[in-house]
């Protein structure tokens, strides 16, 4: 099938091109009857297959194939629109050649909008492919998907909202979160990691996709440290949750569905396997998700308490010293930043996966952050269960600090956001990250 493929631009293992009502990606070399992936032919399908392609293709490998083509070395056009070379103007297939300095039409043809097939030259405008790409995509289809969109953020909205009041009434034990910096600022951090989704999915197009792969990857780390919360009244009667609990755990569902509907509504990226210079890059965010979740399990609280000549050190905090439903909770959180991380690792395009990591982050931060924030107010002796008279008849003194294991988990939660920041920054010109090239026929 061969004279039924127009390629455009060709990789190291892959090129890209169009067939009959679609565009697609081809292994290079292998007979072009079945590509190894598919997108219709629309301006946003040409987008998300170049988007797949640049995000696979090792840096400086991509070059154009055929005249016409706009070499991947010059600027694109900006995203929604299909580049094309002012210098070298290309006619619909089929279709008489006419001049650039002059308004243009395709012959017995209706002119589309600028920015759905035509790109503005010199005075006039040339249609690429008009036939190919539809004017518009089907209204329906439309308005359902910025419908969808619109309820995923809704949810995650939602889901901040009972949140944010669940700070207030009792959380666990008759002790609200509000009234101690050390709980509420760690949860303040993952409402914002959720606006950011939701604002991210209302923007649409491929920042939807981001939007919903920060929200999932906030959401599947979250849930381990609210099963942890709700692990205590589990193992020692319920009488020990209160509403803010209730209120917290219906927000983190809220936020995590917001998050599950809006990954549905498009299907940009997906896992892929490394290539070339980017499977160092990949160990290195592989190791340091594991060591962190790895560090997140021993204890991180450190007391020294001196009183009458004597001096007795203790830590707190370790994982698997708490009661069995509290231990899957953490266990659970540390499972999820392992997966996240992998799946992040590997996700094409790569700065999708940085949208997935991020969203990962955030919640680990937040723990790193909660444990300063208590470190700065000090340790009473009630929070080691010992009377407060006991411990001022006895002129108790009591110190705080952080074990060498905290210290370790903050090392590998930096490596991670040096990663992820990393995973952002275009490894090629960005136009090719940006935009999708000119889509041209080739002989």
């Amino acid at each position: 099938m061969r004279e039924n493929v127009t390629i455009s631009y060709r990789g190291a293992s892959y090129e890209i091109g169009r067939g009959p009502g679609f565009y697609g990606i081809w292994a290079a070399g292998s007979p072009r009857s079945e590509p190894v992936g598919r997108w219709p032919r629309t301006p946003e399908g040409w987008y998300a297959a170049w988007a797949r392609f640049a995000g696979t293709e090792a840096p400086g490998t991509i070059v154009p194939v055929g005249p016409g083509t706009v070499p991947v070395s010059q600027p694109a056009t900006p995203v929604g629109q299909l580049a094309m070379q002012a210098s070298q103007p290309i006619t619909p297939v089929n279709q008489p050649a006419t001049p650039v300095s002059q308004p243009t039409a395709p012959v017995s043809q209706p002119t589309a909008p600028v920015g759905l097939g035509t790109v503005p030259v010199s005075q006039g405008t040339v249609m690429i492919d008009q036939a190919a790409v539809p004017v518009a995509a089907a209204p329906g289809t439309v308005a359902t998907g910025g419908r969808r969109a619109v309820i995923a953020a809704a949810l995650l909205i939602i889901g901040i909202a009972a949140g944010i009041a669940g700070l207030f009434p009792d959380y666990l034990g008759g002790a609200n979160l509000a009234g101690d910096p050390a709980e509420w600022v760690p949860h303040a951090i993952y409402f914002a990691g959720w606006a950011a989704s939701a604002l991210l999915i209302l923007l649409g197009g491929t920042r939807l996709r981001a939007g919903a792969l920060l929200g999932i990857g906030t959401s599947i780390v979250t849930f381990g440290l609210f099963l942890a919360d709700a692990g205590t009244p589990i193992a020692g009667g319920m009488h020990l949750a209160g509403a803010g609990l209730v209120l917290g755990l219906a927000g983190w569902l809220a936020c995590a569905a917001g998050s599950v509907v809006a990954f549905g509504l498009r299907r940009d990226g997906a896992p892929g396997r490394p290539r070339g210079q980017e499977i160092g890059a990949v160990l290195i965010l592989m190791l340091a998700g594991l060591g962190a979740a790895v560090a997140f399990a021993p204890a991180w609280d450190s007391y020294t308490l001196r009183a009458a000549g004597t001096v007795q050190s203790l830590t707190a905090g370790n994982a698997f010293a708490n009661p069995g439903p509290v231990i899957a909770g953490d266990v659970a959180v540390m499972v999820a930043l392992a997966a996240a991380v992998v799946a992040a690792a590997l996700w094409r395009p790569v700065f999708l996966g940085a949208a997935l990591l991020a969203g990962a982050i955030i919640p680990m931060a937040a723990q790193a952050i909660s444990a300063l924030v208590a470190l700065s107010e000090g340790t009473s002796p009630a929070a080691l269960g010992i009377p407060a008279g006991e411990a001022a008849s006895a002129g108790l003194t009591i110190s705080s600090g952080v074990t060498p294991a905290f210290w370790l988990y903050c090392a590998f939660v930096a490596v991670l956001v040096v990663m992820c920041v990393r995973m952002l920054r275009p490894s090629r010109p960005a136009a090719l990250d940006a935009a999708a090239p000119a889509v041209v026929s080739v002989s």
